[in-house]
């Protein structure tokens, strides 16, 4: 501990003058975390700060083994500023002792992991918790998983994952929020909070990353990785602000994306990094890559290592994850004059900025007590807050003939290829999950309904006829099972287990891995083979509930003209069976709302509620009309709106009332409206405020959620629901890029989602 100490020593005593390149906002020279970083940035040598900018994977680690690892060599020579994916105390309080007993300084390592939707207790995937529209539940699930991961040795998590996105078919949909800027900023900022609570220097909080800045919701073709395109404005106004949520929230540190913006990608763009996020928007943390992001730019045709490494510097990258293109090429660059040491410093200060507020100088092995790590992790606590949480982001898009909520007698068939699955409750990106500990949609119902119940099984269907194509989504360890017989026979067992049922359950839909990371698909239907499976059972006569599993939204039109009850439970984490079956006998009544419009095919891609007008609208609920913005095949409504979700109760909706129908400069609105739970069962109802801008100085859409209030209701209960509008709600970033109220006149909706609301307009003078 000797050079560790001399490090603590040193910066009491020693405060480094330092002048910045200019390049970035001047460091504060009053506040104490730059002026320790800054000590610390003086007994440097310019191998260790460069080093201090590289962030490899931690590769395969043995406990008891850290110090004789290849990657160990790094860490003694000082080049290396943090490692991610090493989990347990063990491990890595072997390589912190490493860091901060055998290097020169003893400067501690950042730990990072991919806790997206919790660690080892695993919440649902992050665009079904956005579907809870709760915001205290979506921070408390980011409490826990900060409390489980932060318990075993981690210290960063690369979540929230803020990237707004109307298409579908790209796999990191399930990741997000959904399509909408104002609901995705909300959630934004409760994630953050959540991870970081109010002093990240505590044991139990990780250090928050927003992701991927900017626009990567929005590639071409729907293709992962692939080109993205747009105005500034649209930028501003549509796909921003949840980023810049996430940096009012205090956000630690900020990744880059992978695609390009304006033609330049993302890892290299200054006016992404250094204008907007630094100067613009005050981020004062620090900013990583995505993996190997400075190295794939030698693909987009921008230069070699050594170019797209400096490029990356000067644009306001601080870390550079994976690709080492820093740690072998920043040398040289500085030696060339490409580069300046004063911009190695900036990054390498903000680096240390992070360790000092996380206590790590101060104690380098708080986050490694196995004490935590024993009763901390995948508790019951944990779990049965997981579990609720679930139940809470299902969402009921049909129950003809009230199917549900089941009853706990008679005889069920329990019948598809998700039925049956622990490992896949879970969803993609849960690293860190106990997958075969996951409660599967059987054993879910049998702990529900015990001996009271007989239950029937059958696979039906395999999740994807194509073997291959299951191949490829089940990369990651999460088996789909797949069964070598003929699909006729599985079908035709499937048909005889139903005829012996009062009921059918259909589990449905995508595996685990079917979304997420590289998971882009063409088309979104349902898999052929499991709409032949569900077509032989709905000639069966017997009412079906389809349990539909997914990560993205898909095109159902099929299933929702023929199947009387559908349930869309996403991938419901750890404890995903014991919440869906909660849903299905109605000991919770769902409550779910869509943060992502289903479209009726996959031509209708992209579709989302906050569209434009053309100069050629077709009339809101026709379709045809020639010459007019329609397709011959298809209307232009979506198959399920934004917003959208039923509940096993009945929500009435009274007149919309405003406190005026004229205002003047700075007044507030107040919006209201009645509402009445008129049926049977206690339920809870997201009420959802819209917003039209009718005449513009630039082109608005035809409506904007700007407020939302999810309002529990016992049966016959009314309440009045109110909302408070003033001009800043309604300001937007015009041509110039100017945040502006204009006056003029305003549609004020409010309704149960975006395609049913009551209106009324009101003008807004200055």
């Amino acid at each position: 501990m000797k050079r560790y100490i001399l490090i603590i020593l040193v910066i009491g005593c020693f405060i480094m003058a330092f002048k910045p390149s200019g390049s970035t906002p001047e460091p504060n020279g009053n506040d104490p975390f730059v002026q320790k970083a800054d000590s610390v940035l003086a007994l440097m040598t310019l191998e260790e700060k460069i080093g201090q900018l590289n962030l490899p994977a931690a590769g395969d680690f043995t406990t008891g083994q850290a110090s004789s690892s290849n990657i160990a060599e790094k860490i003694k020579a000082g080049k290396v500023g943090g490692l991610f994916n090493i989990k347990t105390v063990k491990k890595i309080r072997d390589v912190q002792q490493v860091a901060v007993e055998e290097s020169r300084l003893g400067i501690p390592l950042l730990f990072g992991m991919d806790v997206i939707h919790g660690y080892e207790t695993i919440f649902p995937i992050p665009l079904g918790l956005s579907c809870t529209w709760d915001m205290d539940l979506i921070k408390k699930s980011a409490q826990l998983a900060a409390k489980e991961a932060s318990a075993d040795g981690i210290n960063w998590t690369f979540s929230p994952m803020t990237d707004i996105s109307r298409e579908p078919r790209w796999g990191r949909v399930s990741e997000g929020s959904g399509e909408d800027p104002y609901l995705g900023a909300q959630i934004a900022k409760a994630m953050v909070e959540g991870y970081q609570g109010n002093d990240l220097s505590l044991n139990n909080t990780l250090m928050a990353c927003v992701k991927h800045f900017a626009l990567y919701g929005a590639p071409e073709a729907g293709r992962d990785y692939n080109t993205v395109d747009m105005s500034r404005q649209r930028m501003y106004n549509e796909y921003f602000p949840p980023y810049k949520a996430a940096v009012d929230a205090g956000v630690g540190t900020v990744m880059t994306a992978f695609n390009e913006v304006e033609g330049i990608p993302a890892s290299a763009n200054k006016w992404l990094m250094m204008d907007l996020l630094r100067h613009e928007w005050g981020f004062d943390g620090f900013v990583v890559t995505d993996y190997t992001a400075i190295n794939e730019m030698i693909a987009h045709g921008i230069g070699d290592l050594k170019a797209v490494s400096a490029k990356a510097l000067k644009a306001g990258v601080d870390m550079d994850m994976v690709g080492e293109g820093f740690l072998t090429t920043l040398k040289a660059s500085l030696e060339e004059g490409i580069i300046t040491e004063a911009q190695i410093d900036e990054a390498c200060r903000r680096i240390l900025i992070a360790k000092f507020k996380l206590g790590l100088f101060e104690d380098p092995y708080r986050y490694c007590d196995q004490e935590r790590a024993e009763t901390e992790i995948f508790n019951a606590e944990n779990r049965q807050i997981s579990r609720e949480i679930a139940s809470q982001s299902f969402v009921l898009m049909k129950n003809e003939g009230e199917v549900l909520p089941l009853k706990k007698n008679g005889t069920i068939a329990l019948i598809g290829p998700m039925a049956d699955n622990a490992e896949n409750m879970t969803g993609t990106w849960s690293v860190a999950g106990r997958f075969k500990e996951s409660v599967s949609l059987k054993q879910g119902i049998q702990n529900a309904v015990g001996n009271d119940v007989k239950i029937v099984e059958a696979r039906g269907a395999n999740v994807v006829a194509d073997s291959l194509l299951e191949s490829r989504v089940s990369v990651f360890g999460k088996p789909t099972y797949r069964d070598h017989r003929p699909e006729e026979e599985l079908i035709q067992e499937a048909v005889e287990a139903a005829k012996e049922a009062d009921v059918i359950v259909a589990a449905m839909g995508e595996s685990a891995e079917m979304s997420g990371e590289s998971s882009s698909l063409s088309t979104i239907d349902l898999p052929a083979n499991q709409r032949r499976l569900l077509k032989a059972l709905a000639e069966t006569g017997k009412p079906i509930v389809m349990v539909l599993f997914t990560g993205r939204p898909l095109a159902i039109q099929w299933e929702k003209e023929n199947i009387p009850s559908i349930l869309n439970v996403w991938f419901g984490g750890s404890e995903a069976g014991d919440a869906i079956a909660d849903v299905l006998f109605g000991e919770v009544n769902p409550s779910g709302k869509l943060t992502m419009t289903f479209p009726q095919n996959t031509g209708q891609i992209p579709i989302y509620y906050n569209h434009k007008n053309t100069g050629r609208p077709l009339p809101e609920g026709q379709w045809f009309q020639k010459f007019r913005s329609n397709y011959l095949d298809v209307p232009n409504e979506p198959l399920f709106p934004f917003g959208y979700g039923l509940s096993y109760t009945e929500f009435e909706y009274g007149d919309l009332s405003l406190s005026t129908d004229q205002l003047n400069g700075d007044q507030t609105l107040t919006a209201s409206i009645s509402l009445t739970n008129s049926g049977e069962f206690d339920g809870k109802e997201v009420v959802q405020l819209y917003v039209r801008d009718l005449v513009g100085s630039m082109t608005r859409p035809v409506k904007e959620l700007k407020g939302f209030q999810k309002v529990f209701l016992k049966a016959g209960e009314t309440k009045e629901i109110n909302f408070e509008l003033t001009q800043e709600d309604l300001k937007f970033y015009n041509h110039s890029l100017d945040f502006v109220f204009e006056p003029g006149e305003f549609e004020i909706m409010i309704g149960t989602n975006s395609s049913e609301v009551s209106t009324k307009k009101i003008d807004w003078k200055n």
